[in-house]
């Protein structure tokens, strides 16, 4: 069983930044990606940002340009840097790695850990 273990969320105002961690139970290189999704309240989970076991890093497009993915694989931990936050980023969190599996990838999902920016 993984486990994915989100920190860093907190309470920020517009224009600040926060870094999320996210710590794996294995090696990160064990996952095909890595990536943060979150959730406001009465909308549907979305992805923010990726990163494969390659390093490429994938980002949603209204992210781009203010938030980075990266990862320390000797601590098993994807991060992301999130600049320039606006109210509307407000939202739960949550880390997600994906492994191989057959018929289909399997995910697994931390937490979430609640990121709030006030105007």
């Amino acid at each position: 069983q993984v486990q994915l273990v989100e920190s860093g969320g907190g309470l920020v105002q517009a224009g600040g930044s926060l870094r999320l961690s996210c710590a794996a139970s294995r090696t990160i290189f064990s996952f095909n990606t890595m990536g943060w999704y979150r959730q406001a309240p009465g909308k549907q989970r979305e992805v923010v940002a990726q990163i494969t076991s390659g390093g490429v890093t994938i980002y949603a497009g209204s992210m781009k340009g203010r938030f980075t993915i990266s990862r320390d694989s000797a601590k098993n931990t994807v991060y992301l840097q999130m600049n320039g936050l606006k109210p509307e980023d407000t939202a739960v969190y949550y880390c997600n790695g994906r492994q191989p599996g057959w018929p289909r990838e399997v995910d697994s999902w931390g937490q979430g850990t609640q990121v709030t920016v006030s105007s």
